[in-house]
Parts: structure tokens; C-alpha cells; sequence
């Protein structure tokens, strides 16, 4: 039964290959150049712009094609890599299986490559290699735990986002009550990337407790995808619901650390001690989401509701509608571990980078690295024996709380001397044609911005907390 279903999913993608004042900061900012030299920094910096894009281009559009309690505390390391996401390792299965995950709060599913015959196209991440890479794979038959997810099974609708049976093949059934028909198979978009796959249930092992009957998908194929994804949105199928958490936290490291050893720490917590705030934290509360027909994503998104933005203690003129998120999803701020760079729509990135030209005088634009990179606004800073210094990017939540950027969550040093601000937006460097619109998030908050920042996702208090703080 199960091969069948897997060939489905087979021929499925074998048809759709295509879908797929002045206040100044001297700090040392990120060089993506400085542990590889043999890689082009202008080529890693134009990469993550362009799956930055990519991925909010999702998030705003966001597609789904498919016809245990405990008062324990749980810690796993966290680890940022070249592609832009940081990953974690969770185990599934008896005997258990250890695989690696991105950690996504932008959606809300979880699932691991699958079988001897997972196969994934174009899974190389590093900018300036082309070689294809080994990803480990989870096997169920070497799991005695494991079991396809029936059409019946409420879990399935999970899967599938809609409250209507799955059961097409039961409907002409003698005795519909013992359909045996599996759930059908999934197809989900990541921006830039896809995966495909069957539902499993499975026993989810974390440290010395485990949770039996956790949903998680079996992939069989993905396109631009360089391990599984544990989803932390909102969503019924994600890790933070299914594992009835009250809060989970995070400390992102610097990117400067991608693709070593050196990790953070991600605190997955369902404790009993409900209000207590976290020493040191500043809180905004999580913004209503909005409910569209068809948008059923906008859902899965944690919403905050950003006040304001100032670029060396002025205040940049974005448009009211924006920053809230209106009845047709339209609009608002999210925040998104997926995401590299930081996405503005262009209402609010045009009068940003406007005000950064405006202030910086000491350095001379540089539009050939914009080119080069797909990022903008660049400035050569090469100014031997000085500290670089750049206007201050500020962010104001609501509730009072706000956040002074470090200069290296903003601005990356690329080549010799060029400093670009990590912020992306539609239609890229020159004004290009419009690819994200004005649907769906105004502004995807990604987690270059948040690197060496303490961020803790209160659910049960629906707030999200902040502070800086050193990750390693």
C-alpha cells in the first residue's frame, strides 16, 4: 500500500519539475569572505538576498497543493549555516533515528527526508559549488513505531489545512467505516524550494522523554532543500503544538559561525510557572492574524505590531497601512527564522535606504557591489585604521519595547571594504519588475537581523520577548 502511494507522489512532482539626531555605531560588521577565500563574498551576499526574497515571496503568497503533555524542560543546539537557516537535530523512530531539521517559524509542519529513495534536486547550498550532497534520510522500516496516517485520522486535515474528508477513494466504498485509504500525499512550497511526501505517525524521542503518535511528514522528493523542516508557526501540526508547549526560546549565534561546529542553545519549554517574565526581556505582544480565504498560512505566522522605525534617531515616513495587518492579510510585521535577510515591501524600504544615503557623508556609494550583490543601498568603507561607522537602526514594537540593532545585523562587509545593508525588497537593485506585490506581511523580520539576540516565543502569554545577548 504504502509503494503505491509513493509512486503517486512521484508521478505528482514528475509533472509540476517547474513550481518549484546622528547617532553613529563603530562595530565590527560580518566579513563573508573572511573564512572562505575561496568563495565569492559578492556571490554569498547575492544568494541570500535572492532566497531572502524568495522566501518572502512565499510567505506572502503562501501555497499548500495535496488532493504528549510534560513539566519537563528540553534543550537541543542550534547551529547557523551558509544557506541562511539555522538547524537543529531531533530523533525519531524505536530504535531512534537523529536527523537534522531547519528550525522554520514560518510554517507549521515538520518533516524529514525518507527512504533509501529520497531524492532531492539542486540540494548543493554552497553559492559557488554545484556538487549535489548526501542528506541523511530517515528509513521507517527500521522503525517498529512507525505508521502511515489513514484518511480518517483527523491528523490528515492537519496536513492538508481543510476540515473536508480525504477519504475520495472511500466515498464508493460498501463499508466506508473500514476504508483503509492513507492519507494522501502532501505537496508543499518554500519559496524557492519544495518537498512532497506522505504522513507518517511516529515517536518523537527528546532526551529522556518520548511522545508517541507525533505527525511528521515522509518526503520523498524535494527541490532546494538542504535537510527536513521542524515548523514552530502557529499551526496543529507544529512542533510547539503538538508537544503542548508554553513558550520555546532561541539564541542565534553569529553568521560568522555558519557551517561550524560552534552552536547556540534552543529552549523548548512547557513548564508550569505560566506568567512569569524572563529576566531581562523586553515584551511586545503578538498581533491578531489576520483570516483570509485561501491565506490559510497567514494564520501559522507570528504577527508583532511594529510601531515605528528610526535610522539614527530619525524617524522613517512609512505609510499607517502597513504596519498594521488589515482584514485582507494585507500588511503588518512577522517574524521569520526562514528568512535570512530582513524583507520590505517597497512603501517602506524606498524611504529606508533614502534616509541611510541621506545620513551616511564619510563614504561614497557603491552601486557597483549593488549590482553585484542585489543589495542596497553600499558604501565603500575602506578607510584604513578607522572604525567603520554607520547610522543606527532602531525598531519600535508596541508596548514600549524596542531594539537598537547591532551594526552587523544590518550591514555585511563584502570584498574589500563594502559594507551593504541586509534588508531586502520587491523588484530588487534598479527598480525591476514587482515579483512579491502587496499581499500578505509588509515586513518579514529574518534572523540575520536577530543574530547574538535572546528571543523567546511566549504562547501562553502571546508576547514575544527580546534581549541582546552574547549566543556563544
Amino acid at each position: 500500500m504504502s509503494s503505491r502511494v509513493l509512486c503517486f507522489v512521484f508521478l505528482l512532482l514528475c509533472i509540476f519539475p517547474a513550481i518549484a539626531f546622528a547617532l553613529h555605531l563603530p562595530l565590527t560588521l560580518t566579513h563573508f569572505d573572511a573564512n572562505d577565500p575561496s568563495r565569492d563574498p559578492y556571490q554569498i551576499l547575492s544568494y541570500l538576498a535572492s532566497s531572502s526574497l524568495a522566501r518572502a515571496h512565499h510567505l506572502k503568497n503562501p501555497q499548500i497543493t495535496a488532493t504528549a503533555t510534560s513539566d519537563a524542560t528540553t534543550t537541543t543546539p542550534l547551529f547557523s549555516h551558509s544557506y541562511g537557516g539555522y538547524s537543529i537535530s531531533l530523533s525519531f523512530g524505536t530504535p531512534p533515528q537523529i536527523l537534522p531539521f531547519v528550525m522554520d517559524t514560518g510554517s507549521d509542519f515538520v518533516w524529514f527526508p525518507c527512504t533509501h529513495r529520497y531524492v532531492c534536486k539542486n540540494c548543493s547550498f554552497s553559492p559557488s559549488s554545484d556538487q549535489n550532497v548526501t542528506i541523511p534520510s530517515f528509513i521507517p522500516k527500521l522503525s517498529s513505531s512507525s505508521r502511515l496516517v489513514g484518511c480518517r485520522n483527523p491528523k490528515c486535515s492537519w496536513v492538508h489545512h481543510t476540515n473536508k474528508t480525504q477519504c475520495d477513494e472511500c466515498r464508493n466504498s460498501l463499508t466506508p467505516q473500514n476504508c483503509t485509504q492513507a492519507c494522501p500525499p502532501y505537496f508543499l512550497l518554500y519559496g524557492s524550494g519544495t518537498t512532497a511526501g506522505v504522513a507518517l505517525s511516529e515517536t518523537l524521542n527528546l532526551g529522556d522523554r518520548t511522545v508517541s503518535n507525533f505527525l511528521v511528514g515522509c518526503s520523498i522528493f524535494s527541490s532546494r532543500q538542504p535537510a527536513g523542516i521542524a515548523g514552530f508557526g502557529r499551526g496543529l501540526p507544529s512542533l510547539p503544538t503538538q508537544l503542548k508547549l508554553h513558550k520555546f526560546s532561541y539564541c542565534l549565534i553569529s553568521r560568522r559561525f555558519d557551517d561550524s561546529p560552534s552552536s547556540s542553545t534552543l529552549i523548548l519549554d512547557s513548564t508550569s510557572d505560566l506568567d512569569r517574565k524572563t529576566n531581562g526581556l523586553i515584551y511586545t505582544p503578538f498581533i491578531k492574524n489576520p483570516i483570509v480565504r485561501g491565506k490559510e498560512a497567514f494564520q501559522v505566522y507570528y504577527y508583532v505590531g511594529l510601531r515605528k522605525i528610526t535610522v539614527g534617531g530619525r524617524r522613517v515616513k512609512v505609510p499607517h497601512k502597513f504596519l498594521s495587518p488589515g482584514k485582507n492579510g494585507n500588511g503588518g510585521t512577522i517574524v521569520d527564522s526562514g528568512s535570512a535577510f530582513t524583507f520590505m515591501a517597497r512603501e517602506i524600504f524606498e524611504p529606508l535606504a533614502v534616509e541611510f544615503v541621506k545620513q551616511v557623508k564619510n563614504y561614497s556609494r557603491a552601486r557597483d557591489v549593488e549590482v553585484l550583490t542585489g543589495l542596497r543601498p553600499c558604501f565603500d568603507v575602506k578607510d584604513m585604521g578607522k572604525p567603520v561607522e554607520l547610522p543606527e537602526l532602531r525598531l519600535h514594537f508596541k508596548g514600549g519595547a524596542e531594539i537598537a540593532l547591532p551594526l552587523e545585523n544590518y550591514f555585511a562587509v563584502v570584498g574589500e571594504g563594502m559594507a551593504c545593508l541586509t534588508v531586502v525588497t520587491d523588484g530588487g537593485v534598479g527598480g525591476g519588475k514587482a515579483v512579491v506585490g502587496h499581499s500578505g506581511p509588509a515586513i518579514v523580520l529574518g534572523s540575520f537581523q536577530m543574530q547574538n539576540y535572546y528571543v523567546e516565543y511566549d504562547l501562553r502569554n502571546q508576547r514575544l520577548g527580546l534581549k541582546p545577548q552574547l549566543c556563544i
